[in-house]
């Protein structure tokens, strides 16, 4: 593939995760049709979409060597264009195990897709001698947030989500040609490690920062999985405004990723953290209170904000510990954290069928107490460079 825009390294990464985002939203906003026609209850779609989860992790953990041997301008060119012809597949399963099953390769492709872009983006950093990082993670929610608005817009047609996510591969495909066909990958940082394929135990200090992420990591996952079902099932709104409720929430992180280095240089990372977390507990109460779609999609924009930057704060933080390497520090966090961002939102499902699907979201008020008894060990200094998450 040799067509595509020449772009600066830099514009390169944030089109590679504009793109790579805007596959993965395509599906969410339509989460609600799928639910329908297999005729099943929230917890059997949890357990569906936990397929995802284990296949990530599965990547996560043992694709880097592969990766590596095939090539990431070959890996990348492959597995978005792949990755968005899986989620059209999987639309057409016929019940939850189907489900549950044909989402593990949909998540083996996009552990792939994550080790590369990150690793691009840190080593694109190096190269021009800037952060990158925020902003580029910023492209993902924007791509995210498109792809919601799209989606949403195609529910509202009834167009049945297998036909949506069919036609949604060859724009993935014409995009990844766009945006990266004349990608090439930044050199290895001198000294560095690119990837951890080994489980790095946590210490303490650690785990007490995994409590400081644990809120954000949770109630992202469960806007993404979740708010177009709650907006069904609770006021019975159009498509469009079920999947618009996924798309703001995107959004809101999109913009307040993309501002908030200047804000992470002048105030301490403990108060960014702590005003975040403020607004991100307002968010869910007005999500678990809401009389009204309004009430409801302003909560969810107000999530979308508080989730935005807590978990790069912790992971600086992890990396200036000095009990033991930066590497090994920010991988345990790393692993641990992706673990409940990826399992914890799934498992919500059995929370909503039991409890009901307003408590998928009140659940996340003890977790943001939590956060905040925690902020204190991300420190008072302004952090002199962000780590972002490997999503």
């Amino acid at each position: 593939m040799t067509i595509g825009l020449s772009l600066p390294p830099q514009k390169r990464v944030y089109g590679g995760f504009f793109i790579y985002s805007f596959c993965l939203g395509s599906l969410p906003p339509r989460l609600p049709d799928i639910q329908a026609a297999m005729g099943i209850e929230e917890g059997a779609l949890g357990f569906g979409l936990i397929g995802a989860a284990l296949g990530t992790l599965i990547s996560l953990s043992f694709a880097a060597p592969l990766l590596d041997r095939f090539g990431y301008r070959r890996a990348i060119l492959t597995l978005i264009p792949v990755l968005s012809a899986l989620y059209a597949i999987a639309s057409f399963a016929p019940g939850p195990l189907v489900f549950f099953l044909l989402l593990v390769p949909v998540g083996l492709a996009i552990g792939g897709i994550e080790i590369i872009l990150n690793l691009e983006a840190d080593r694109t950093e190096h190269m021009v001698g800037r952060r990158i990082m925020n902003r580029a993670h910023a492209f993902w929610s924007f791509g995210f947030f498109s792809a919601g608005i799209i989606s949403a817009l195609i529910a509202q047609t009834r167009l049945s989500p297998q036909l949506h996510l069919i036609l949604m591969v060859p724009v993935v495909l014409a995009g990844t040609a766009i945006l990266l066909g004349k990608f090439n990958p930044a050199p290895h940082r001198t000294g560095g490690s690119a990837t951890t394929t080994r489980f790095a135990a946590p210490t303490l200090a650690i785990m007490v920062l995994v409590a400081v992420t644990l809120s954000a990591m949770i109630m992202e996952g469960a806007g993404i999985d979740w708010s177009a079902i709650y907006m069904t099932d609770i006021f019975a709104v159009s498509p469009f405004l079920a999947g618009f409720a996924v798309a703001l929430g995107a959004g809101a992180q999109a913009v307040t990723r993309y501002f908030a280095d200047p804000f992470v240089e002048r105030y301490s990372p403990t108060l960014v953290s702590r005003v975040l977390l403020g607004v991100m507990a307002i968010g869910t109460l007005l999500v678990f209170f809401a009389t009204s779609p309004l009430m409801a999609l302003a909560g969810f924009a107000l999530i979308g904000v508080g989730t935005s930057v807590i978990f790069p704060l912790a992971m600086s933080a992890a990396a200036q510990r000095t009990d033991r390497s930066a590497a090994t520090n920010v991988a345990a966090l790393a692993q641990i954290s992706f673990v409940a961002f990826l399992l914890g939102p799934p498992l919500l499902g059995y929370i909503a069928e039991h409890f009901g699907i307003r408590w998928s979201f009140g659940i996340g008020l003890p977790l943001i107490v939590l956060s905040l008894l925690a902020a204190g060990a991300l420190g008072s200094k302004p952090i002199p460079h962000e780590v972002e998450s490997p999503r």
